[in-house]
């Protein structure tokens, strides 16, 4: 017993030693001090995703995906299943402890013993032991510990990327179907003016006042306006479709009423300072925690090239009798250490260490390309957001210039100044002003989405 003291009190002694590398942090000279293009917004993009967006049927909506998707279950899942492995590998740190009852019998013939009379033999013993337990003098044991716990982690982060990509796929369809409907009542408002304007052409041109020229230039507004309605129509409901998809269950009948795009849907973001991203961006700590993966795995390929120790042993009772099991003298123990030493084992442990050197200079390569693509992301948004701003404002006076224009087409028409086709051409360019303005105020709220998902999302 004074021999396992000791070797127990040397294992303390070496428990910390460990051959983990030093690992710092990657990618940090490649934070810019600030993102261009940073000037506007109010509200910090901590901001959670219930605040920032301010649609009462877009929060329904996300509500109800956060608990039905089932991409999002299987990313959770994921993770239970990264701490089950995590358990597994934490368990190692502990010597497994046993409890055996065991008991025999055994009657020998008398045919096949000297003196020629039968033998009976009963043996019982109690006991508790410990089955090869490892010492972990150099930490290897702890090094997979720690790659199996920033497995964990980096499974934890992904599940958050999972869920900011949900959110900011279910805002980008919602914006979708609010442009869609948009484009629908213009179309029908379009539709009534041209068909209206079509029955007043063919009374017209059978009182001989208009030419046929006119009265079917007027119908292939009618059936431009059709098609453009029918076509919105079907990407509508191809729209309601994926939104179904994503929140996992058909679209309730109760939802609030939505926005309109000219309306606040969400909030105006602040970028913050860029180095916020590294603790922030999901998909950066995943990388991350990837990389402290894979340090740590390091540190188990090098200790595997210098002795491991392990442990079996035992102590208990044991008696030729169960009713002298637990009297005085019938103690036993047993300890039986072993230790091994690689002596040769054909280049594995230097291939394996190999390997996991290259798994970490990919790590690194990844983390940095994560940081790299989040910045770009950022500063795009930035960039879009200003750029998209100016578009509008241009697009509001020009929808205004075409409507003055078109009003003052009609009346010279009416009035037998101009021919139709003044009408026409001004009709066509007040419709595809609309029709800008609506797609700009889409890209830009898509834009606003997209700055809060790589800014982080809330998360």
């Amino acid at each position: 017993m004074k021999t396992s003291r000791l070797l127990l009190l040397s294992a303390a002694l070496f428990t910390s030693c460990s051959f983990v590398p030093e690992l710092g942090k990657p990618g940090v000279e490649v934070v810019p001090v600030s993102f261009p293009g940073n000037g506007s917004g109010t509200t910090s993009a901590t901001l959670d995703w219930n605040s920032f967006f301010k649609d009462p049927r877009l929060k329904k909506l996300v509500s109800i995906a956060l608990d039905n998707n089932r991409d999002l279950r299987i990313a959770a899942l994921n993770v239970e299943q990264a701490r089950g492995q995590y358990g597994i590998s934490r368990s190692s740190l502990f010597p497994t402890v046993d409890l055996s009852a065991t008991g025999s019998r055994q009657r020998t013939p008398g045919s096949t013993v000297s003196g020629g009379t039968a033998v009976e033999s009963r043996n019982y013993d109690v006991s508790v032991g410990v089955t090869a337990y490892e010492l972990d003098l150099f930490g290897r044991v702890r090094s997979l510990n720690d790659a199996a716990l920033q497995s964990y982690f980096a499974s934890d982060a992904a599940r958050l990327g999972a869920q900011i990509t949900l959110v900011s796929e279910i805002a980008a369809r919602y914006l979708t179907e609010r442009a869609l409907l948009e484009e629908i009542e213009l179309s029908e408002q379009t539709l009534a003016s041209v068909s209206k304007t079509y029955e007043l052409t063919r009374q017209r041109l059978e009182a001989g006042d208009v030419s046929e020229l006119d009265s079917r230039s007027v119908e292939i507004q009618v059936k431009t306006a059709e098609a453009n309605l029918a076509a919105y129509r079907q990407q509508l409901a191809e729209t309601h479709n994926a939104l179904a998809f994503l929140i996992g269950s058909s679209l309730p009948s109760d939802l609030p009423a939505g926005r309109g795009l000219d309306q606040t849907l969400v909030a105006e973001l602040r970028a913050g300072v860029p180095s916020d991203l590294l603790s922030r961006r999901p998909d950066i700590l995943e990388a991350e925690h990837q990389l402290r993966a894979a340090n740590a795995n390091i540190g188990a390929a090098r200790a595997a090239f210098f002795p491991r120790v392990t442990l079996t042993g035992g102590a208990g009772t044991a008696s030729k009798s169960l009713g002298d099991l637990f009297q005085s003298g019938s103690s036993a123990w047993a300890f039986s250490p072993q230790i091994s030493v690689p002596i040769f084992d054909g280049g594995y442990n230097k291939a394996n260490l190999e390997v996991a050197e290259v798994r970490k200079q990919i790590g690194v390569a990844q983390y940095e390309k994560a940081i790299q693509n989040a910045f770009r992301e950022v500063s795009d948004g930035l960039a879009a957001r200003s750029g998209l701003n100016g578009q509008i404002e241009a697009y509001e006076g020009l929808v205004a210039a075409q409507q003055k224009r078109f009003d003052l087409a009609d009346t010279r028409y009416q009035q037998g100044v101009d021919s139709y086709f003044e009408v026409l051409d001004a009709h066509q360019d007040l419709y595809a002003a609309r029709q800008g303005l609506i797609r700009l105020r889409l890209a830009r709220l898509t834009n606003a989405v997209g700055l809060y998902k790589a800014l982080g999302g809330g998360w």
